[in-house]
C-alpha cells in the first residue's frame, strides 16, 4: 500500500490543532456585537453567537485559521434568517390570534354594545365640532391633519383637543357616573 503523503496529513493536523475554546473565547464578543446590531436584541443575539460556534464544532473543515470569516459568515446569516422569522410571524400571528380567541359570550357583546352605545349617546350630546375631533384623533390623525381636515390653527389643535376630551368625562360622568 502507499504511505500517506504530507498533504493528506495537513488537515488531519490542523483539525488536532484547533483550539475551540481560545476561538470561542476571542471571536464570541465580536460575533455577538454584529448580530445585536443586525437584529437588536442582545439576549436574542448571544443564542445566536452560540449557534454559530456550535455549527463551527459541527463542521470540520471550517476549524482552521480563517474560522473567524466563517463564523462571522454564519453570524450574519442566522441574524438575517432571524430578521425573515421576526417578519413572518408578524405577518401571520394577527390571524392566528383570530383562530385562537375564544368566542364572545353574550354576557361579552351585550356590554360592549351597551357601552358603544354610551360613547354614542355622550359623543351626540357634545357640541359637533368636539366629537369630530375626537373622533377624527381616535382615527390616528395626527395633529396637523385634524387642523387640515376642521380648519383649525395648528397651534390650537392640542388645547381644544384637551377642552373636548374634558367635556366628554364630564358629560359621560353626569350621564353614567364614575366608572
Amino acid at each position: 500500500m502507499h504511505a500517506p503523503t504530507e498533504a493528506a496529513e495537513a488537515p488531519a493536523t490542523s483539525l488536532a490543532t484547533f483550539d475551540f475554546e481560545a476561538a470561542f473565547r476571542s471571536d464570541y464578543p465580536r460575533i455577538a456585537r454584529a448580530i445585536t446590531r443586525i437584529i437588536g436584541d442582545p439576549a436574542r443575539a448571544e443564542d445566536l453567537a452560540v449557534e454559530a460556534f456550535w455549527r463551527l464544532w459541527r463542521t470540520p473543515q471550517a476549524q482552521c485559521d480563517t474560522s473567524g470569516g466563517w463564523l462571522y459568515r454564519t453570524a450574519v446569516r442566522l441574524a438575517v434568517d432571524e430578521l425573515r422569522r421576526r417578519a413572518r410571524r408578524a405577518r401571520y400571528e394577527p390571524l392566528l390570534t383570530f383562530f385562537s380567541r375564544s368566542p364572545r359570550t353574550p354576557d361579552d357583546l351585550f356590554s360592549t354594545d351597551e357601552a358603544l352605545g354610551q360613547v354614542r349617546t355622550v359623543l351626540a350630546a357634545m357640541p359637533p365640532r368636539q366629537a369630530e375631533l375626537l373622533l377624527l384623533r381616535s382615527d390616528g390623525l395626527p395633529y396637523d391633519e385634524l387642523a387640515a381636515v376642521l380648519s383649525l390653527s395648528p397651534a390650537s389643535v392640542g388645547t381644544l383637543l384637551s377642552r373636548a376630551k374634558a367635556a366628554f368625562r364630564k358629560e359621560y360622568v353626569k350621564r353614567y357616573g364614575e366608572q
